[in-house]
């Protein structure tokens, strides 16, 4: 029997008698040992000072410090030291969902304070409490849109994340939805074919700005022809960019949804991180998730409550809006410090220093001989460049020597075997920057 499994051998032959097998092995035998997993074959026990060695070896083989130029949705910025000092505060870390509002003061401000700059980053009326992830919340957007419309049908340009276009087409597989991918023309989402699909049975128009290849595009005009044709307009952003671009409001978005993780968040095997979603207004009652208040009691004292709880516990589950049982609160709450420590103007520059840090690497990389520079379309952060060798070749060829290059977008695109996008941070110098080029030139040419 395995030590950590705590029935003694005759708790074990009792509960065997009792459903009628001799044996463990004979339980399991339904099940192919080749489909059996194999969890219980762990070492003997070890001391806890042996445990922490043999993890730390384990560790050891993880790499080193490497430069990251990979982005494709999650970049690797600094993070102020107060977000950690603050977020691991007891009272923060322990805290659970605010089902009782009137015990969870402390946590429902953080979430009515994480709303209030989601809001003012997106130009937008509304925020909800956060969602899992940047995909998850625009599955939820889209979700939104369905229901104001009561259309199925969906328009997702082909450079929206192809993550997120998995997620969107996974999670409703028992759905009766139609999607339709919008081509990219130079970068950009392509106008003619969009307006060719666009009809009166299109629920929403679903963008992301910049888009996967690190493009970016005024999508007002766009925006205009959805509402034209009674759809709801979808965008995906990234969240830094906004200090540098035009707001989804700006822009004329119902729904403004984006992954937080770049707002004070580590990179992190994927998580956890947090999705962000702001809409206007009138679209409130059909968001998913919740939506903390500011209010006061009866005594004239400003206090939180929970204003919308659009879940099936609270609503009869067909007309709830989500099953969604948790917002990201911690993850929120390390948002909201981060941003509250840039402020605005820190956030402005902070955008404006991960622009011209990318703008200086292309006039690198155009240097080198066979690397062709995208350049069609103004770029943000990230940016694509087509090598003349196989960009999975060179990026593990890279990472031996020190850097994450980047991310093959054949891994994605079927026509773009030899697209890779690259991305840059405020974390990279002038010398990681020229050391990256120069290094690249080495492994293409050597």
């Amino acid at each position: 029997m395995p030590d950590h499994i705590a029935n003694t051998s005759r708790d074990t032959q009792e509960m065997l008698a009792r459903i009628g097998v001799p044996d463990t092995e004979a339980l399991f035998s339904v099940i192919k040992k080749s489909q059996r997993a194999h969890s219980f074959d762990l070492p003997p026990g070890r001391s806890e000072f042996e445990v922490i060695e043999r993890l730390k070896n384990m560790a050891k083989k993880n790499a080193g410090d490497l430069l990251y130029f990979t982005g494709a949705g999650f970049y690797d910025h600094y993070i102020p030291p107060v977000v950690d000092h603050l977020s691991s505060r007891s009272e923060f870390y322990t805290a659970y969902t605010p089902y009782q509002p009137e015990c969870s003061q402390g946590t429902l401000q953080a979430i009515y304070e994480y709303q209030s700059v989601i809001c003012r980053l997106t130009g937008m009326e509304i925020a909800n409490a956060s969602l899992y992830d940047g995909g998850t919340a625009l599955y939820e957007a889209m979700m939104v849109a369905r229901r104001m419309t009561g259309r199925n049908r969906v328009l997702v340009d082909s450079a929206v994340s192809p993550i997120y276009r998995t997620m969107l087409t996974g999670y409703t597989k028992n759905l009766e939805i139609e999607f339709v991918e919008i081509p990219v023309v130079h970068g950009q989402t392509d106008r003619a074919a969009l307006k060719k699909n666009l009809d009166e049975k299109t629920a929403c128009v679903i963008l992301q700005n910049p888009n996967f290849f690190g493009a970016i595009d005024d999508h007002a005009d766009i925006v205009a022809e959805a509402h034209r044709s009674g759809a709801i307009a979808i965008a995906s952003v990234y969240p830094v960019s906004l200090g540098f671009l035009k707001t989804p409001a700006a822009c004329g978005f119902d729904l403004a949804t984006g992954e937080g993780q770049s707002l004070g968040l580590p990179l992190s095997f994927g998580g956890p991180y947090l999705g962000f979603m702001a809409a206007k207004k009138e679209l409130a009652r059909k968001m998913p998730g919740r939506i903390v208040g500011a209010t006061v009691d009866t005594n004239g004292k400003r206090g939180f409550v929970l204003t919308l709880q659009a879940r099936e516990q609270h609503i009869r589950r067909e007309k709830a809006t989500s099953n969604i049982c948790s917002n990201e609160a911690l993850c929120a709450l390390r948002a909201v410090i981060y941003l509250s420590c840039l402020g605005k103007q820190g956030l402005t520059e902070l955008a404006e220093l991960n622009y011209r840090k990318a703008e200086y690497l292309k006039n690198l990389l155009a240097k080198i001989k066979g690397v062709e520079v995208k350049r069609s379309s103004p770029t943000f952060n990230e940016f694509t460049v087509v090598l003349p060798r196989d960009p999975n070749a060179v990026v593990a060829a890279m990472l031996k020597k020190g850097f994450a290059a980047g991310f093959p977008l054949g891994r994605y695109y079927k026509d773009m075997e030899r697209y890779m996008i690259v991305a840059v941070t405020e974390k990279l110098k002038e010398k990681d920057l020229a050391l990256y080029a120069k290094t690249l030139e080495e492994v293409l040419w050597s």
